[in-house]
C-alpha cells in the first residue's frame, strides 16, 4: 500500500472498533484492544480469525488475483471478517409460500449474521456451467427431461457449504421443498457435525397473498416494480419515470398464484411440521408490514 491508503485502512479500523490493530502487511498478526488474535498473519488474515485463516496454498493461488485489488477493499473486506468473526454460526431455512416476504427478509438476514444465501435453481445452473462432477451429472438428467435427484441438489449444497463465504452458516431458501429432501439435507449436515439451527416459517393467508401478488405491476426495462394498491403509480399501467407502460409477471395472476399454493401446502407445508418435532421452527406473521416482520424475524434468531 501507499501511504495514503494506509492512512485510510488505519481509519476504517478505528471507525470499526480496531484501533490499535496491526494488521497483515504491517508488522505481524492483528489482534483487538484486549490482544487477543483477531487474524492470522500476512495474507492468511483474510481467513475468519482465530486460526481459522486462509492456508497458505490458498494465498499462493489467489496471489494473481489479489494483486488486481485495491489495498483499500482488501482492508474493507478484512474489516467485515473481523467483525463476522463474533457473530454466532447459523444454519437456516426459510419456508413460506410466493409473495410472503421470504426475498425482502433474506438480504437483511444475510448480512446481519454473515450468512451466505444458497439458492437451489442458482447453484444447479452454476454447477452445469462449470462442469462440476455434480453438474455434468445434473446436466444428464436435465438432458434427458428427467428432474435432477434431491441426492444431486444435496451434493451441490454440501460442496457450496466448503466456501469461506458459508463458514458461518447458510440460508437455504425454497429448499428443502418435501419431507424426504429434508431427511436428506439433515443427513448431509450430520455428517459435516451440524444441524439445521432455526427454521422461519413466513404464515400468512392465501387471500392476502393474493391481494399482494396479483397487484404487482414491472417496467421492464429498469425493473421498476409498482402495486396497484400499496405502491401505486401516478398513472395507471405507466412508469413515473419514462412513462413507458407497464406489464404483470405471467406468474403473477390468480389462476397461476393457485396452482402454486396448491403444490406448497401439499408438499412444503409438511416440512414445517417435521422440523417442528425437532422444536426449531419459529413462525413468523408474514402478513405484517416489513419493518415489523424484520423485527419478529430477529427476535426469533436471538432466541
Amino acid at each position: 500500500m501507499v501511504g495514503h491508503e494506509w492512512d485510510r485502512a488505519e481509519n476504517l479500523l478505528t471507525e470499526s472498533g480496531f484501533e490499535g490493530v496491526d494488521y497483515p502487511g504491517r508488522g505481524g498478526p492483528a489482534r483487538d484492544e484486549d490482544g487477543d488474535l483477531m487474524v492470522e498473519g500476512g495474507m492468511g488474515g483474510l481467513g475468519w480469525g482465530h486460526g481459522d485463516g486462509w492456508t497458505g496454498d490458498q494465498v499462493v493461488k489467489m496471489a494473481g488475483n489479489l494483486e488486481d485489488v485495491h489495498s483499500i477493499d482488501l482492508m474493507t473486506e478484512l474489516l467485515r471478517r473481523m467483525k463476522c468473526s463474533s457473530k454466532p454460526d447459523k444454519r437456516l431455512i426459510l419456508v413460506g409460500p410466493p409473495g410472503s416476504g421470504k426475498g425482502t427478509q433474506s438480504p437483511l438476514i444475510k448480512d446481519e449474521f454473515c450468512l451466505c444465501h444458497l439458492a437451489t435453481g442458482d447453484m444447479l445452473r452454476a454447477a452445469v456451467s462449470a462442469k462440476t462432477p455434480l453438474g455434468v451429472k445434473a446436466k444428464e438428467a436435465m438432458d434427458k427431461g428427467e428432474l435432477v435427484s434431491d441426492d444431486l441438489v444435496v451434493g451441490i449444497i454440501d460442496e457450496a457449504l466448503k466456501k469461506p463465504s458459508c463458514q458461518k452458516g447458510f440460508i437455504l431458501d425454497g429448499f428443502p421443498r418435501t419431507v424426504v429432501q429434508a431427511q436428506k439435507l439433515d443427513e448431509m449436515l450430520a455428517k459435516r457435525g451440524v444441524k439445521v439451527d432455526k427454521v422461519l416459517n413466513f404464515a400468512i393467508d392465501d387471500s392476502v397473498l393474493e391481494e399482494r401478488i396479483t397487484g404487482r405491476w414491472i417496467h421492464p426495462s429498469s425493473g421498476r416494480s409498482y402495486h396497484t394498491k400499496f405502491a401505486p403509480p401516478k398513472v395507471l399501467g405507466v412508469d413515473d419515470v419514462t412513462g413507458e407502460p407497464l406489464i404483470q409477471r405471467k406468474d403473477d395472476t390468480a389462476a397461476v398464484l393457485k396452482s402454486r399454493l396448491e403444490a406448497f401446502h401439499r408438499q412444503t407445508e409438511p416440512v414445517v411440521d417435521y422440523y417442528a418435532k425437532k422444536n426449531v421452527v419459529s413462525n413468523i406473521h408474514a402478513e405484517k408490514a416489513p419493518n415489523d416482520v424484520t423485527d419478529e424475524v430477529q427476535k426469533a434468531l436471538s432466541s
